[in-house]
């Protein structure tokens, strides 16, 4: 039997993560430990004990999830694992359960995460809510589609500048796109604005593009430099790069590609909807790669539904099936954009894990159909889900968390 609670202090908070850290080199320092309690509160952070020992850890970041058409909050599921010793004894389904319990007690009605292993997660409500690809641009195969000149320049700037300048384009981006988490000043200067000692050789580098003195856009890279036969086949490697406007997205792109000397631009996480598929003169020169990202469980059904904008359509009923948490077990009635409880016959059966994965409108219900996880009892019902559910642009989850 475990007791699960989150961690009292620092010293049960670096052992909880350690936890995970049992699978990765180098474990996390103390100094990186106390930097990421910065944004991962010690309350956040559950641990499992055996005899007063951790065997487990499971954290929950607090912040906002953009849905379709706003923003709801959420725990952002991280620093999950067990101990190699305590394998297959319920010590992750023990910490799953209790931590859902309490984001849900916190008022929050979404659980996201980044699955490390693709199994893993269904068990426990989650779905694939989202798809993100390996993004490449070899250099000869750059060229955009038509001629085009920017309507703005580009500059680099320092880290303390980019701490004011680029969250204002963020959150402009983040409005529109679902998928994408909230970010408070810490998170900006310890996750995407620090750096640490480790990446000297191969330092970010901020950039910012301005029209008219605004700043519209913006780009995180680094370069890591390489040469062939006396050729540079050095890469590009963006961590970001968003416009708040479609020609603040090209010209960070256009600067992006004409950086000198690189034999390619590399994204790791580009959606699938990613504008340099139309950009470019030449796409298919282009590699991608894609697989799943952002995983979403809906923890608070009604307040979830009820959170999001939808599209044209009638009154659905859905009968959801929730082995973990029993509240949202039940049929519910979408109508009008608000979702209750109901006694009405359903029109689709389907597990809150396939929910989860049509709720950012990445996953149609027909493809759920089709996968043999949604149960469709009246004739027309999918039709009319796809057409609630679907959202442009698709949800987009751009840092793993």
């Amino acid at each position: 039997m475990f007791d699960v609670r989150p961690c009292a202090d620092q010293d049960e908070y670096s052992r909880a993560i350690g936890a995970i850290g049992q699978y990765f080199n180098p474990p996390p320092s103390n100094e990186l430990l106390v930097l990421f309690s910065r944004t991962l509160p010690h309350e956040r952070m559950h641990a499992a004990f055996e005899d007063g020992r951790i065997v487990g850890g499971a954290g929950a970041f607090p912040f906002e999830l953009s849905v379709p058409g706003g923003s709801l909050p959420c725990g952002g599921i991280t620093g999950v694992g067990v101990h190699p010793t305590h394998r297959r004894r319920g010590v992750l389904r023990s910490m799953m359960d209790t931590q859902l319990r309490d984001v849900h007690e916190r008022g929050e009605p979404i659980a996201a995460l980044w699955a490390s292993e693709e199994t893993i997660y269904g068990r426990f409500g989650y779905g694939i809510a989202a798809w993100a690809g390996e993004l490449a641009v070899p250099h000869e195969w750059d060229a955009f589609a038509r001629p085009f000149e920017p309507d703005g320049m580009t500059r680099f700037v320092t880290a303390e500048e980019a701490g004011e300048l680029f969250p204002p384009i963020y959150d402009a981006v983040r409005r529109a796109r679902p998928g994408m988490t909230s970010r408070n000043e810490i998170w900006w200067a310890d996750r995407q604005l620090r750096l640490p000692e480790d990446e000297a050789d191969a330092p970010k580098r901020f950039v910012v593009f301005e029209a008219g003195g605004e700043p519209l856009g913006y780009a995180i890279y680094r370069t890591h430099s390489s040469w062939e036969g006396g050729s540079s086949t050095s890469r590009l490697v963006v961590r970001e790069a968003l416009g708040a406007t479609p020609q603040a997205t090209a010209g960070i792109w256009r600067f992006l590609l004409d950086v000198d000397w690189m034999g390619s631009v590399e994204v790791p996480l580009a959606p699938p909807d990613h504008p340099l598929f139309l950009l470019l003169a030449s796409p298919r020169r282009m590699r991608y790669r894609m697989g799943d990202s952002l995983w979403v469980r809906l923890v608070d059904v009604p307040a979830a539904l009820s959170g999001r904008a939808y599209g044209e359509g009638g009154p659905l009923v859905l009968e959801v099936r929730d082995a973990m948490c029993e509240w949202n077990d039940g049929r519910w009635k979408l109508v009008g954009g608000e979702c209750v409880r109901t006694d009405e016959e359903p029109d689709l059966v389907l597990d809150v894990a396939a929910l989860g994965s049509a709720y950012l409108g990445a996953v149609s219900f027909t493809q759920l159909r089709e996968a043999q996880t949604v149960e469709e009892l009246r004739e027309g019902a999918v039709a009319r889900a796809d057409a609630l559910f679907a959202w442009r642009p698709l949800p987009w989850c751009l840092e793993i968390f």
